[in-house]
């Protein structure tokens, strides 16, 4: 009997249990079949482009700037060309938002169609990492052999060589990453620096690099059983209406394999011999057991729509070769919807996805209109700490401010700032002429005011913003006065 059989999870349990873990809570390792045929062409395309994408990401500038770059620890986000601040969070939160929603319709109506074609640990364990094993130790049943025998010179070697690679791509990988997180510029420096002058850098590149190479040597499918939050969400988000990668059942059923059959028709055994009931009809699956053995979760897709299932399309090649071959049309497993199996109904617009839908384009609008009234200067007055008003001759007074301006652009800026109202006086105390591209600049001003333009105890005060002589903004503030 083989592994395959071995492990064999029934349609009536397979809720209850995990293809990759044994009856004593071990790890039962995956040897998926290299898969072929239409879609993993396909995959294998669409999968070169998006590595040409990541890898030459952190090189790719537009207007000279970073197409991407996500400095946590410095506080620095390059989306697009587009500088962010933290102080455009709000920004960054309706983004997000519609990004989570846009994540959420789509999977309602395709499914996990993402994880199968675009996730990064799909596209590097499937494309990378599994095509570099299959090349040094061959298909699944002579990985199977290689683990099984003893450790000899021909084990060792391509054992040894296998991990070598591995850890190479996964710290070739983790540096793209650094790339994405402090720029191309910061990146190559780094990199050419002797280590002695970045060894806390080192340290965490190789740090990562292990953390790469364990996930995708050791843990592979295991993260997205465990780990991605993306699969656990798919429950709640799937309803009959959904594409996914499904069996048909009513064409499929009942099951039997080619010599069974041979037999039932030439009378050499009875379908009760095949644990089937009397006025059974065999349907077009030969429960040849192919689309479970290039599965790279180690599921069986008969079984119906599963969590541990990413949707990668390899049991639907594997399927279609073996439909050419007994001369059936393909499509037993398709990308389908449970309704369009049962009642041959296909229903994309439900309700559900008519909600969704508004959601996300009435976020959309606000992060739009949002990204359109954001100033390319953010400047903030605020009375400077600690003081009260100074009262001067000829019945005036005086605060003193502190202003602080952020130039969100790449752009040097001429920057002019005048009191609107009330009119008054404003005595520079160590002004603000230029801020560089991506700085913050402060200064302090006084003001000055007569009683007589006084309201009360708060008076409040407008500032005139200017950048390259074009007014951009107002800021409002208040002034402390005397409460009579």
């Amino acid at each position: 009997m083989s592994e395959i059989d071995e492990r064999r999870i029934t349609k009536d349990k397979y809720r209850d249990h995990l293809s990759t873990v044994n009856e004593q809570g071990g790890r039962n390792w995956i040897y998926p079949k290299k898969p072929s045929g239409r879609y993993y062409k396909a995959r294998n395309i669409f999968a070169f482009f998006l590595l040409i994408f990541f890898f030459s990401g952190p090189f790719i500038e537009i207007n000279g700037h970073p197409l991407l770059m996500i400095n946590i620890l410095e506080r620095e986000f390059v989306i697009f060309g587009v500088a962010f601040w933290p102080q455009d969070l709000h920004l960054l939160v309706f983004g997000m938002l519609a990004f989570i929603l846009g994540v959420v319709l789509f999977t309602t109506i395709f499914g996990r169609l993402f994880c199968g074609w675009a996730c990064p640990q799909t596209i590097f364990m499937e494309m990378v990492f599994r095509r570099v094993e299959y090349w040094i130790e061959g298909d699944a049943s002579a990985q199977i052999r290689l683990n099984k025998k003893p450790w000899d010179g021909e084990k060792i070697l391509k054992k040894g060589s296998k991990h070598a690679i591995f850890f190479g791509m996964a710290f070739l990988i983790s540096n793209m990453f650094l790339a994405y997180v402090i720029g191309k510029d910061a990146w190559f420096e780094l990199v050419t620096d002797p280590p002695s002058e970045h060894l806390g850098g080192l340290s965490a590149m190789i740090i990562f690099s292990g953390v790469f190479y364990g996930v995708f040597a050791f843990m592979r499918e295991q993260v997205c059983h465990f780990v991605c939050p993306y699969g656990r969400m798919q429950s709640v988000m799937l309803d009959n209406n959904s594409i996914n990668v499904m069996y048909d059942y009513k064409r499929g059923e009942s099951r039997a394999r080619v010599g069974d059959r041979k037999k039932v028709i030439a009378g050499k055994a009875t379908l009760a011999d095949l644990g089937l009931e009397p006025d059974t009809t065999f349907g077009d699956c030969i429960d040849c057991y192919q689309c479970v053995k290039v599965c790279p979760m180690g599921i069986d897709i008969r079984n119906g729509t599963q969590l541990e299932c990413v949707h990668c399309t390899a049991c639907i090649d594997a399927c279609d070769h073996v439909m050419d071959k007994i001369d059936k049309p393909r499509g037993l497993i398709r990308y389908s919807s449970e309704n369009a199996i049962r009642n041959k109904e296909r229903k994309i617009l439900t309700p559900r996805v008519m909600g969704y839908s508004a959601v996300l384009v009435v976020v959309v609008g606000v992060f739009i209109a949002l990204m359109s009234m954001r100033s390319d200067l953010e400047t903030t007055v605020l009375r400077q700490p600690g003081t009260l008003y100074q009262e001067l001759t000829d019945n005036r007074f005086s605060n003193i401010y502190e202003v602080k301006v952020i130039n969100k652009t790449f752009d040097e800026i001429i920057y002019t700032i005048q009191l609107e109202e009330p009119s008054g006086d404003l005595i520079s105390l160590g002004s603000i002429s230029t801020i560089g591209g991506q700085s913050v600049a402060e200064g302090r001003y006084m003001v000055q005011l007569n009683r007589d333009q006084l309201t009360g105890l708060q008076t409040p005060v407008r500032f005139a913003v200017f950048a390259n002589g074009e007014r951009i903004e107002t800021v409002e503030t208040a002034f402390i006065g005397p409460s009579n």
